[in-house]
């Protein structure tokens, strides 16, 4: 890989002193930053090197989105019906599909989010393991090249897809992870379903696996009240309470969700380092009562780790770290507590500190010199820039992610001028199109639109 000098814009450090640079050129060499300093100076530096022009832009961090399903979701994106409960949107819906999706399916899935992602300043995106085909989904995320993790489908619940004895589900997670590079762009985890779907010989098995094979893991767990129910019945405690209870929480493992914790899960949290992803567009959506019952800002006051997500295509609804700062913001402030939540809070939460609650912190979520060259630049002759503000406040709740212009991962222009430099959009369009009819057919589900449709007529 060339050199490579982003020339000239408002550099958005987020390094400890939270610096903004003026007019700096980004220096980056192979994958990571070189220099920061005066295009005159880095000029001479790195003689020969590309240059982008980022006069009058702001120069940001990628941002991370530490929960999106890649699979299934964005094929039928816009379809499940938003009067409907989580629980029936997920079983009736996302779970058949997901039993007759195939592999093109799953690929081509995870290229739409990916190229979605970078379009919004996404550059790296955790997957949280509802896929069929990791190797596939692998692909389609580096084709576009995003920053990813993956993993596989992981219970051992009967009657479900995927579903397999606790021996057989550790296996496959292994066999996913070491199926993938162990360095690079995308890298393979450990991924429950988690709920109320998974054994305590499965929890505990999965927690020792991603410690042998020095990986991070995940699952789901308490987006709504449900599991809390499902666990006073099945162990009489709290569902945090008992991973404490089974040695399964620590700094490896991140939680989806975790929106209701009573006081004892928070302590739980905070005490054993274990990090949280909070999706507040989906909880939203979904109607599973996110004002009434996060803790998430509370974690964050505390010192937890805590990193935002978007979910899925129907329940996010669109992968937009940005959206999902100014709603984990705007929520907050609603219940009108003290300290609320500031912009420049929730903007650390879509970059560094996300990338430390998913153990990338030393790599990602800042521009310093050695990490690696995710960046973002924003245009700012959009009239959302019109005229500039504070910039912290402004990338908050500016609504500024439709500015984006050009993305770098690991130093690799992966968007240019508004369009991804990998995927061919019109043919993916084409595949969308012709793939999700034939996915919907296989699972005997037709959508209802909600206003009536009619071709063109005279009247």
């Amino acid at each position: 890989m060339t050199d490579l000098l982003i020339v000239g814009g408002d550099v958005v450090t987020m390094d400890p002193a939270r610096r903004v640079l003026t007019r700096t050129t980004v220096a980056v060499s192979g994958t990571s930053i070189a220099a920061l300093g005066t295009a005159e100076d880095l000029r001479a530096r790195f003689p020969g090197a590309r240059e982008i022009d980022a006069s009058g832009c702001v120069v940001i961090p990628g941002l991370v989105d530490a929960h999106q399903h890649t699979t299934v979701d964005p094929l039928v994106r816009s379809m499940i019906p938003d009067d409907i409960g989580s629980q029936e949107s997920i079983f009736d819906w996302i779970v058949p599909l997901h039993a007759h999706a195939d592999g093109d399916d799953d690929e081509l899935a995870a290229t739409i989010t990916a190229v979605e992602c970078l379009s919004r300043g996404i550059t790296t995106v955790l997957e949280p393991g509802t896929v069929a085909y990791p190797e596939r989904v692998a692909a389609g995320l580096g084709a576009a090249g995003v920053r990813a993790r993956v993993g596989g489908w992981g219970w051992d619940a009967e009657n479900v897809p995927f579903g397999a004895p606790v021996d057989e589900v550790l296996a496959r997670q292994e066999d996913i992870v070491r199926s993938l590079p162990a360095t690079g762009p995308v890298t393979g985890w450990v991924t429950l379903v988690g709920h109320d779907l998974a054994s305590d010989e499965l929890f505990a098995g999965a927690a020792s696996l991603a410690e042998r094979l020095d990986v991070q893991l995940t699952w789901h767990i308490s987006p709504g009240p449900a599991d809390i129910e499902a666990y006073a019945l099945r162990c009489g405690r709290r569902p945090v309470v008992h991973f404490r209870e089974l040695g399964v929480l620590g700094p490896r493992l991140l939680l989806g969700h975790a929106v209701w914790l009573d006081d004892t899960e928070v302590d739980a949290i905070l005490e054993t380092d274990t990090a949280v992803a909070a999706c507040p567009g989906a909880y939203l959506r979904l109607a599973q009562g996110y004002t009434r019952a996060s803790r998430h800002a509370e974690l964050v006051r505390r010192g937890g780790r805590v990193a935002l997500g978007c979910d899925a295509h129907n329940a996010g609804d669109a992968p937009d770290v940005l959206l999902a700062a100014y709603l984990f913001a705007g929520l907050e402030r609603d219940r009108d507590l003290p300290d609320p939540v500031r912009a420049e809070q929730a903007f650390a939460l879509a970059t560094i500190d996300g990338a430390r609650a998913i153990g990338l912190g030393d790599r990602i979520g800042s521009l310093e010199v050695g990490k690696a060259a995710d960046l973002v630049v924003l245009d700012t002759a959009d009239p959302a820039w019109m005229p500039r503000g504070d910039l912290a406040r402004q990338l908050v709740w500016g609504h500024v992610s439709r500015t984006v212009r050009d993305v770098l991962v690991d130093g690799r222009v992966v968007v240019r001028d508004r369009r991804p430099t990998g995927v061919d959009l019109a043919a993916v369009a084409a595949a969308a199109a012709e793939r999700s009819a034939a996915l919907l057919r296989r699972a005997g589900i037709t959508p209802r639109p909600t206003w009536p449709t009619e071709p063109a007529a005279s009247r």
